[in-house]
């Protein structure tokens, strides 16, 4: 067993030569010691999610009233052209148990994976968009894809398992060449020419099979087990070589427009929304494109950094050094950074919703769900921290409301969310974040 080292390849022919693919760490490799479309075809499901950083000022972002029709306070002023559209969701709570208030983490670990973390390193489980891309994200060349606007890829939250990020696209010149460079195959092209460097490289991943399976013969159960993993990943990724060497079907949305000018770095919130708007408009053309049904876009990390022109402390120092203006109620400068990011969040929906598919919109056909990592950013609160969801999930959501949670599990929205998608789970969450309570109220 000891004759085999980390430098050991799986080998096979392809066309008379010889093709290798590199193996995973494996334990003996160490010491003792993750409604149809015009053209007939059936509108595929779509999830997506957003989020911003630092929470809300709650005097003047939750509704007074519930139900539909709730009016839109100050700070949520911006949504009104997309209400009809969102859900909000408010006295949603997130539960540490055992575990302590990690500042700016906790928050939206919880809200996304279920779980609370330990550590600020610790992303226990994996994130909802991960379980429903293995649902649904299977039929497009990406699985799932992600984009921020903050210009750090450091700045996600979708998580394979604690060590396995899933690092956004950051440069809107990158991100295009990454969706419609040379290996995308637009759909609604008249003709269709497989690539051949595809064929090569799915073709070698098939060529190691037989080496594989000598191998398997020879490993303990924990390193059969992990080949299995690794294997599984070579397999979706023969997949996906199969969807770019199989005509692509129609998509009557997909409209690549021309490549996008790149923008510099920095974080002042006209060059963010500028950043924001160009991603999302990528973002949806990919999703048109039918390149990905699963995606995620961060406006602003949970360390938001944005910085107001004229004001000297960025977002996230704002929250602590702020005071709350007596007259007022609450941080105005805080405020002015949460008013901004409801007005990206408000362009993220709209241009869901003006974009035409089949009988209705993308938005109509797909389900997004929003979070941010706080409720009052100044004392690291994590109850009641705001949600958002918006679009129908193709006629099976209800939208225009405004949910009070009584003070339940926030987890709530993301086993909705999932159940909506078609994951199938009798609850979700641990401890007392643990649910198998849907948000009826949204659901047709």
């Amino acid at each position: 067993m000891r004759t085999f080292n980390r430098r050991r390849f799986l080998r096979g022919t392809l066309n008379g030569g010889m093709v290798s693919v590199g193996l995973p760490l494996l334990n003996l490799f160490l010491s003792d010691n993750g409604s149809a479309m015009a053209n007939g075809l059936p509108i595929p499901q779509r999830f997506g999610t957003w989020s911003w950083g630092l929470g809300m000022s709650e005097s003047i972002f939750v509704p007074k009233n519930t139900g539909a029709n709730f009016d839109l306070p100050e700070e949520i002023a911006a949504l009104a052209p997309v209400q009809e559209h969102i859900n909000l969701y408010t006295n949603f709570h997130v539960f540490r148990d055992d575990a302590p208030n990690l500042c700016h983490h906790s928050g939206w670990v919880v809200l996304r994976s279920g779980t609370a973390p330990y550590t600020s390193e610790n992303r226990p489980g994996e994130t909802i968009d991960v379980s429903i891309a293995r649902q649904i994200g299977n039929a497009t060349r990406f699985k799932s894809l992600s984009a921020t606007a903050t210009g750090d890829v450091r700045d996600s939250f979708s998580y394979e398992g604690g060590n396995s990020v899933n690092q956004p696209e950051w440069s809107p010149l990158r991100f295009y060449n990454r969706l419609f460079g040379d290996d995308f195959q637009h759909p609604n092209a008249k003709t269709f020419a497989p690539d051949p460097s595809v064929l090569v490289r799915k073709s070698a991943l098939s060529a190691v099979r037989e080496d594989a399976r000598k191998l398997e013969k020879s490993l303990g159960a924990e390193d059969r087990q992990r080949l299995d993993q690794y294997f599984t990943g070579l397999r979706d990724l023969e997949n996906r070589f199969d969807l770019q060497l199989t005509k692509p079907d129609p998509r009557e949305a997909c409209v690549v427009a021309a490549a996008p000018s790149d923008l510099p770095a920095g974080l002042d919130a006209d060059l963010v929304s500028k950043r924001h708007r160009m991603l999302t408009d990528l973002m949806l053309m990919a999703v048109a494109c039918d390149q990905t049904r699963v995606f995620n876009m961060f406006y602003a990390s949970a360390f938001s950094a944005t910085t107001r022109p004229g004001y000297d402390k960025p977002h996230h120092t704002a929250t602590h050094e702020e005071a709350v203006d007596d007259a007022l109620g609450y941080q105005p400068n805080t405020s002015w950074y949460t008013r901004r990011a409801m007005e990206e969040w408000a362009y993220y929906v709209g241009a869901l919703a003006n974009c035409k598919e089949g009988d209705g919109t993308l938005l109509d056909n797909a389900l997004i769900y929003a979070n941010t990592d706080q409720s009052f950013a100044k004392v690291h609160g994590i109850d009641g921290i705001p949600m958002f969801s918006a679009g129908s999930a193709g006629g099976r959501v209800k939208t225009g409301l405004h949910i009070d949670g009584g003070g339940s599990p926030g987890c709530r929205l993301g086993y909705t969310a999932q159940k909506l998608m078609g994951v199938e789970l009798e609850s979700w969450g641990t401890k007392s974040n643990t649910t198998s309570s849907d948000i009826g109220e949204i659901l047709i």
